[in-house]
């Protein structure tokens, strides 16, 4: 069975719009990177799909364009290049090597799961909201900024019923960030 990684930049006040934390640094975007580089599919809802794809689709003309510095390429090559599965039920078709999930969320989701393969990857914050209520997130990672927000979209806000977590590891970064990774059952 595929592992299910919900990963997200979160501030101290659980915020997760993706302004909200620290700019990225070298550290950071190293840390994104190797995520996506491990990820054997990536699952997002459509607003973070179309978010992802807005900033790190590999431009037509195959430049990535001036802003994007070493560690930008590195982190946008390894998404432009992952397998994605994209759930919703208002769009009628996707590219960017991504399949379209329009039926029941938990039945395709568990059938993704144990498909052959490595890690899923989902990001966001609707999704994975879903996920949790169903039981489906197998670990959860959160790369927590030194920042409170104080505005913006939660953490898991609303879910149905409280998840017991077990860290599994944790790292601290240069800039007072630190990856938490947990799995649900401490």
């Amino acid at each position: 069975m595929r592992p299910l990684r919900y990963s997200i930049n979160v501030t101290l006040d659980g915020c997760c719009h993706h302004e909200a934390g620290l700019a990225p640094d070298d550290e950071s975007m190293a840390f994104w990177a190797e995520q996506m580089e491990q990820a054997d599919g990536l699952l997002f809802g459509r607003v973070t799909f179309e978010m992802m794809q807005s900033a790190w689709r590999r431009p037509s003309t195959g430049v990535w364009p001036d802003w994007m510095g070493e560690r930008e390429i590195r982190f946008a090559e390894a998404i432009d290049g992952a397998r994605k599965y994209v759930v919703s039920s208002t769009l009628g078709e996707v590219d960017w090597n991504a399949e379209l999930v329009t039926s029941d969320l938990g039945e395709s989701v568990r059938r993704l799961k144990a498909e052959s393969g490595g890690a899923l990857w989902v990001g966001g914050v609707t999704l994975p909201l879903a996920l949790a209520d169903l039981g489906l997130i197998d670990e959860y990672e959160f790369l927590v900024h030194p920042v409170l927000a104080g505005h913006g979209p939660t953490l898991l806000a609303g879910l149905r019923e409280r998840i017991q977590l077990e860290v599994v590891d944790r790292r601290m970064f240069k800039s007072g960030a630190v990856a938490v990774r947990a799995r649900p059952g401490g």
